[in-house]
């Protein structure tokens, strides 16, 4: 037998995907939209870095004002990766995930953001619906079409599904 320590956690840090946040009222405001946080570490009052189990969906938002007013804003739907994948990088989150939607610009977050509420009030949690979902809304979106709603039915489909794929 080699080693008396502790056994290694299944989900060590190195196997999580790390984002970092940051909230300073009016001029930056990172946060996390929807998703199950697996581990927090809260950095200092404005700053904290919240992360997610390899699968885990998450959606992450970003806003940032000057005097002038907003320089960015920024939507983005990330499945976190297993450790060793292949992944897209993103500011802000280590190392990196499958980018599944991509947004910019507040009138186009906003209406993502209104979209993940409307899957909400399907009693659906937004991090449990299909990845195809968000890569459809992003698709649409970018070609200036409104989204199909995610209903019930959809998610159901997509329940089935992933149980068949495994």
């Amino acid at each position: 037998m080699t080693g008396t320590g502790p056994m290694p956690s299944a989900h060590t840090s190195e196997s999580l995907t790390h984002v970092e946040l940051t909230w300073v009222e009016g001029r930056i405001e990172y946060w996390i939209r929807f998703g199950r946080v697996a581990a927090e570490r809260i950095i200092d009052r404005r700053r904290r870095v919240v992360s997610f189990r390899p699968g885990a969906i998450f959606g992450f938002v970003r806003w940032a004002a000057n005097d002038y007013g907003t320089v960015i804003s920024r939507i983005d739907i990330v499945r976190a990766v297993e450790h060793g994948a292949a992944y897209q990088t993103l500011p802000f989150v280590r190392p990196g995930g499958e980018i599944l939607l991509k947004i910019e610009g507040w009138p186009k977050v906003e209406k993502v953001l209104q979209h993940i509420d409307a899957v909400e009030a399907t009693d659906v949690d937004p991090c449990d619906a299909a990845p195809d979902h968000w890569r459809h809304v992003a698709h649409r979106m970018s070609a200036g079409q409104e989204p199909r709603p995610y209903t019930r039915e959809r998610h159901q489909a997509w329940l089935k599904r992933r149980e068949i794929e495994r």
